[in-house]
């Protein structure tokens, strides 16, 4: 069966999303707010499927990792410590005639409005960051913002995770969370937008050691990329050049992957040295230092920084996974995820549900397997191939169906491969050994 990839992939994928109840628009009844995005069922399913595999591998297999949930509200003087409130911004220009408003750095004609031909205005810095107002009264203390990033509530946490854990270097926060960015021009689907969630890790390092640290944790990324089913031939390491990296990193490296509408950041991983402890010790005037037991040396840990995009991550192995092929003279679309990813693990069919013995039977085999692997959907809408079809487009790796043959001969089911479509027989009392193995 020869398999493709459309130039329209991208519409193929958004469309396909909705109609199967990956993501919605948000707010659409209204209209829409751009840069928003709601999850629906399976989409929360993959979801939190990538986001298990994260956690996974980078916290409960690892003894050095310690988890974390920061607040989305701090402080005001968090982010002018690090830098976000007088540095957070991107360059926007705006058309004098119809008052849209661009990213200067990605238009081409920096004079010409795209949109209606007007003149654009001078170029100016735009702070990214959602201002609002903790409190009843509104004045310069009550300001807060919404969390550009997930990083500074590990920063801050520092001291209280030592002094309760009393960890030995090196050691790591981590958390998966919220951020909100207020995008000038947000865009292709999940990729950038204005509500976000990260996956990052702050990996405290004695300064002497941030190399070797740096190197393990870029082998880690590439290990991450395998979890969820990307192929490596599509992911590119670029070494950020300096007078381009971030103001707090001494080297980054940014992961870039091949989405259909061109190669884009994917991941990063950054050496932060000690830019944010050191900001934050500072400007709190509480010292975040660690204290060598053996040394007796007291210093400031520096940090290695792998930072994982939650949307980004979906949208890769969503463009990985979409792929049509020729199956019985038609052409059929599915998703072609790793079983580790996939929403759904098992189908579950009835040949006719009409028939209560065949639906009866049904739900035995289904019982049984959901038990055992929990992402299990029994399905008898419609006939066994549009089954499949619907199945296939939400990347079920294996359905499983009940027939006449099941009843009446040999108590077997058929076990049909969603990516070669072929059918083989199994016993049920061989079924979750063979399902187990299949599924990895």
């Amino acid at each position: 069966m020869a398999q493709s990839k459309q130039p329209d992939t991208m519409e193929k994928i958004i469309s396909l999303c909705k109609r199967r109840g990956f993501v919605y628009q948000g707010s659409e009844i209204y209209g829409g707010l751009a840069g928003t995005w709601d999850y629906g069922p399976y989409g929360v399913a993959l979801k939190k499927n990538i986001e298990g595999l994260w956690w996974k591998r980078f916290v409960t297999d690892r003894e050095d990792m310690y988890g974390m949930d920061a607040a989305i509200l701090m402080n005001q003087n968090v982010w002018k410590a690090s830098g976000h409130v007088g540095g957070f911004s991107d360059p926007l220009v705006e058309c004098a005639k119809c008052k849209r408003r661009f990213r200067a750095d990605q238009i081409i004609d920096k004079k010409k409005c795209t949109e209606c031909g007007g003149t654009l205005g001078e170029e100016k810095q735009f702070n990214m960051m959602f201002k609002t107002q903790i409190g009843a009264t509104e004045d310069e203390t009550s300001i807060s913002y919404l969390r550009p990033e997930t990083a500074q509530g590990m920063f801050v946490n520092f001291k209280n995770v030592y002094d309760s854990f009393h960890p030995k270097l090196p050691f790591g926060l981590a958390q998966i969370g919220k951020a909100f960015r207020n995008e000038i021009a947000p865009r292709d689907f999940l990729f950038r937008v204005r509500e976000l969630e990260q996956m990052e890790i702050e990996y405290f390092v004695r300064p002497s050691e941030w190399e070797e640290k740096f190197e393990e944790f870029r082998k880690e990324v590439w290990e991450f990329t395998k979890d969820v089913g990307l192929p490596k031939e599509n992911i590119h390491e670029l070494e950020v050049p300096d007078g381009e990296r971030a103001h707090y990193s001494k080297r980054t490296i940014d992961f870039e992957f091949d989405f259909p509408f061109g190669k884009k950041e994917l991941y990063g991983l950054a050496y932060r040295t000690d830019y944010d402890l050191g900001s934050h010790s500072k400007a709190s005037t509480v010292p975040l230092e660690y204290f060598d037991e053996d040394t007796k040396e007291r210093f400031t840990p520096h940090c290695i920084e792998p930072s994982f995009g939650v949307g980004r991550t979906m949208l890769a192995v969503l463009a990985s996974a979409y792929t049509e092929d020729e199956m019985g003279g038609e052409t059929r679309t599915f998703l072609k995820f790793a079983p580790a990813v996939a929403p759904v693990k098992i189908a579950v069919f009835p040949l006719l549900k009409n028939k209560p013995q065949l639906v009866e039977k049904a739900r035995e085999v289904y019982a049984l397997l959901k038990k055992e692997f929990g992402a299990v959907e029994f399905d008898d809408n419609g006939n066994i191939g549009k089954r499949y079809r619907r199945q296939d487009e939400i990347g079920t790796p294996f359905c499983v169906t009940v027939d006449f043959d099941t009843l009446e001969k040999d108590n077997t089911v058929t076990v049909r491969d969603r990516d070669s479509g072929i059918q083989t027989r199994v016993a049920i009392a061989e079924l979750l050994e063979r399902l187990t193995k299949l599924l990895g």
